[in-house]
């Protein structure tokens, strides 16, 4: 797999995790799906060039993803273990200033909607294990 086609890769797993955190209570507000698109835009679209087969900045795919998620309503913790299998099966990947825009983007969109509930707690705590962080949520 090229450089280009893990970047595509890793942003649509991206969208899986974020659907799951805005899922996990039961109910994807409106707070969350505009979180999801302000962080593509302000954290995402820069970091990088990649571009999705279609000539896009390759970063829209989690939006994309998320979308086609929210839409399709499966389970929060399927689209949660689509993110934590690419995660583990591309430790190399996930360097310091990756888990951490990861983990930025995970807390606030759990933050997005009357704060932080038991079940975004309990899946941000599951995503530093996958990305063997050792701090506290």
């Amino acid at each position: 797999m090229n450089t280009e086609q893990l970047w595509n890769k890793f942003y649509a797993k991206l969208g899986h995790l974020c659907y799951a955190i805005a899922a996990c209570d039961k109910k994807v507000t409106p707070a969350e799906i505009q979180k999801v698109k302000e962080l593509v835009k302000k954290d995402w679209v820069n970091l990088e060039s990649s571009l999705d087969p279609y000539g896009s900045d390759a970063a829209y795919q989690i939006e994309i993803l998320f979308e086609w998620l929210e839409e399709n309503n499966p389970s929060y913790e399927v689209s949660f273990e689509e993110f934590s299998d690419f995660a583990r099966e591309n430790p190399q990947f996930f360097i310091p200033v990756i888990k951490e825009r990861v983990i930025k983007t995970a807390d606030r969109i759990a933050a997005a909607f009357a704060g932080k509930n038991k079940s975004e707690l309990t899946l941000l705590f599951k995503l530093h294990k996958v990305l063997n962080i050792k701090h506290a949520v």
